[in-house]
């Protein structure tokens, strides 16, 4: 009997042996139950919640989010708004890539059509003296406190600044009158007014070309 028991064991071991070289790589023996689906797992922790009509009011906003809260633990509710911090700053991530590539679903309304994207591409692919309103703002700013001080260089300096100003606005005026031109040769049937698209040209010529939004699309000489 003991051998006929050995036997049996062998037996036994060997047919396990070989289903085991049977089975494909990789292979999970069943668990007994089916994995529960991630969303049901967070339903069940108050994570997540199935589909609701959105708070009408900030009051209600509140209502909601406090019963969310007494509804976990203080380890849920931390990695819920964890989750929730990381989701916005990857949203705001998004709206800024897509304004800055100009895309048209994220762009606000003044820079959206295609004529504001001529004007844009227009500015962009000159130079103007008004490339340096910013820079030179700083420095007349600088110039004017340090004047207070140096009383004798103060006329000297309203004289500059008068003079700068000057050249910064009359340019303005060639610009927006320029842009405009531009526009009624390139669109002949837009209906967008001459004073907006000048002073839409006349705004991101003073902008430093790094700071722009949207982005330039083109470089300085190429032709538009």
């Amino acid at each position: 009997m003991p051998v006929k028991n050995s036997e049996s064991e062998h037996a036994n071991e060997s047919a396990k042996t070989d289903a085991e070289q049977t089975l494909p790589k990789g292979y999970t023996p069943p668990k007994g139950r089916p994995t529960p689906k991630r969303n049901e797992v967070e339903r069940a922790h108050g994570v997540r919640r199935g589909p609701v009509k959105p708070p009408e009011t900030r009051a209600e906003a509140r209502r909601r989010r406090k019963e969310l809260k007494n509804s976990m633990s203080k380890a849920e509710y931390k990695a819920l708004k964890d989750k929730e911090r990381e989701e916005r700053l990857a949203h705001r991530k998004a709206v800024q890539a897509g304004i800055d590539r100009g895309d048209e679903r994220y762009l606000l309304e003044r820079d959206k059509g295609e004529v504001k994207a001529f004007v844009r591409d227009w500015v962009d692919a000159r130079r103007f003296v008004n490339n340096l309103v910013m820079p030179a703002a700083l420095v007349l700013l600088v110039l004017m406190l340090v004047s207070q001080y140096q009383t004798q260089i103060a006329g000297p300096m309203a004289s500059v600044a008068l003079i700068v100003m000057a050249i910064f606005f009359i340019e303005g005026i060639i610009i927006g009158s320029r842009a405009n031109r531009a526009v009624r040769a390139k669109f002949p049937k837009t209906t967008e007014t001459g004073f907006g698209l000048g002073f839409y040209a006349y705004s991101r010529a003073n902008q430093p070309r790094n700071w722009r939004s949207p982005k330039p699309r083109v470089a300085i000489g190429d032709k538009v």
